[in-house]
């Protein structure tokens, strides 16, 4: 039985079902928004790069409830080899690598079709529904979003919403019609990408890196006995060829070194690299956010997760101005926020992804001779692998140079993500299990002050107190001090001597009401 087809007007309509859009949906939905989800695609995707779920990510996905089923249907990662020219150059042993600053403290594998499909389900049982082969035309800005749309059938239909956001690729319908610049480039290589059975001693269920002088394979292990997700490069002749490529067409010089014995390939594609971001993520009520708005190598497994990040960001900002509880001008800082990091974050990506894939001989003496020799001695130091793991893991991602960002208190800022306290042996819970109830709140770490308690009954704030503990020292977070906490976990105003008054001057400033 088809389901029912949905109103056509919403307070926010979706264009694009990838990882993205269907978060943003979520989210929405989630915090009483009235969402349309429309994809061009007859179905949703079989096959995908991204492979990697980052900790950020299952933080954001525990509010929303379905961290423990991507962590359950994923596959944590404990240890990654670094080959080179045939010989494994180093092993290092990642465990939980962030042990203390995530309750996912790992790399988790889990490939985007089956991430996709989970997402699509889950919005199912809350009402919505992807409606695909529904293509936008294009639209206008007024007060409302009046857009166009082709149906199934040809027919085109009129939708109206409060608002429209672009979840729809780099080719981006939305991005194209605002007529906002991409900026960028595209890297030289032609890559291939595909999940395969095979057999040989590197499908061990551990993630293997090979560099060599002009080739490198990336061997993800994927849930199943011989499953594996390769990503490579084309042979050399072939970089130029777009189309009716094969297996047969890959660069076999690794994969013989490497002594992988493919025997079937399940899907192959191939791609090329772009590193892109676009000028303006917002105009009016519209919004760009995901491949739509940046798109970067796949160095660190960023890609995917940073659209998610953007949905979050966006969802509840966008549900706060509809439902009355924020001045519009909050919608400023979406771009503010987010398209800094995207900047970094490509800017980055593309130092170290030129250093694997360049074939000067500088690079190759680095990626060869050089990193192999130093990385295993960095991964044993404590420091070095907590920075690794905050970088990686998006846990680092902070907004202290938005206007929604005030205050210090301890070594927290405002923009910067809570930090995780784990929970007292025996206690359920820890302090991010408030942050299910996606909504503003107020910690407390140690004693808190009366006025505290008043201000939060009369402006209907959430307060939570957790007992102090000498360990929460390392947290960055000060005794007694007073943190609000945006719906997205982030820290919106850290307050060391406690004051009330400081949290209702800030939410008398921008307008938030609980």
């Amino acid at each position: 039985m088809s389901p029912q087809r949905q109103s056509p007007d919403a307070d926010v309509l979706i264009v694009g079902a990838g990882p993205t859009g269907l978060v943003l949906a979520f989210w929405l939905t989630r915090l009483g928004v009235r969402v349309r989800v429309i994809d061009k695609a007859p179905e949703p995707g079989t096959t995908s790069r991204a492979v990697g779920v980052q900790a950020r990510t299952l933080e954001l996905y525990r509010q929303i409830g379905i961290a423990d089923e991507v962590v359950e249907r994923g596959l944590k990662m404990q240890t990654a080899n670094l080959w080179t020219a045939g010989t494994r150059a180093a092993r290092v042993v990642l465990g939980d690598i962030g042990a203390g600053f995530s309750p996912y403290p790992y790399v988790l594998v889990f490939p985007q079709d089956e991430h996709e499909q989970m997402l699509i389900e889950h919005l199912a049982e809350v009402g919505v529904h992807v409606e695909r082969r529904t293509e936008l035309v294009g639209f206008e800005d007024t007060d409302r979003v009046h857009a166009r749309l082709k149906r199934p059938d040809g027919s085109e239909e009129a939708c109206t919403a409060a608002y429209i956001t672009g979840c729809d690729g780099t080719h981006s319908t939305v991005r194209d019609t605002l007529q906002v610049g991409f900026p960028g480039g595209t890297y030289a290589h032609l890559f291939y990408v595909a999940d395969v059975d095979a057999g040989g001693p590197v499908m061990n269920g551990e993630i293997h890196v090979a560099l060599d002088t002009t080739d490198f394979l990336l061997v993800f292990p994927l849930k199943g006995k011989g499953r594996a997700r390769l990503i490579g490069t084309v042979r050399e002749e072939f970089e130029h060829q777009h189309e009716n490529l094969s297996w047969n067409d890959v660069s076999q010089q690794v994969i013989r070194w490497m002594r992988i014995d493919v025997g079937h390939v399940h899907w192959f594609s191939t791609y090329h690299v772009h590193h892109r971001v676009a000028d303006h993520f917002r105009r009016g009520h519209a919004f760009i956010a995901g491949d739509a708005a940046h798109v970067h190598s796949p160095v660190g497994g960023q890609g995917m997760n940073t659209g998610i990040g953007d949905a979050a960001n966006l969802a509840w900002k966008l549900a706060a101005v509809l439902h009355g509880r924020a001045n519009a001008a909050v919608l400023d800082s979406y771009e503010s926020e987010r398209i800094a990091f995207a900047n970094r974050l490509v800017a980055t990506t593309d130092q170290v992804f030129t250093g694997v894939t360049s074939r000067g001989a500088i690079a190759r003496h680095v990626r060869l001779d050089i990193v192999p020799r130093v990385l295993p001695a960095l991964f044993r130091i404590p420091a070095v692998r907590r920075f690794m793991f905050r970088t990686v893991s998006q846990t680092a991602v902070n907004y202290r140079h938005s206007s929604l960002s005030e205050g210090s208190a301890g070594d927290v800022h405002g923009g910067d993500r809570l930090p995780w306290v784990h929970p007292i042996h025996g206690v359920d819970g820890d302090n991010f299990s408030p942050l299910t109830s996606l909504d503003w709140q107020v910690h407390v770490y140690g004693e808190v002050a009366p006025e505290i308690r008043e201000m939060c009954r009369a402006r209907r704030l959430k307060l939570h107190v957790f007992p102090w503990r000498s360990e929460i020292t390392a947290t960055g977070l000060l005794r007694d001090a007073v943190y609000l906490v945006r719906p997205d976990g982030y820290v919106a105003l850290a307050d060391r001597e406690g004051r009330a008054t400081a949290i209702t001057s800030y939410l008398d400033a921008h307008g938030f009401q609980s």
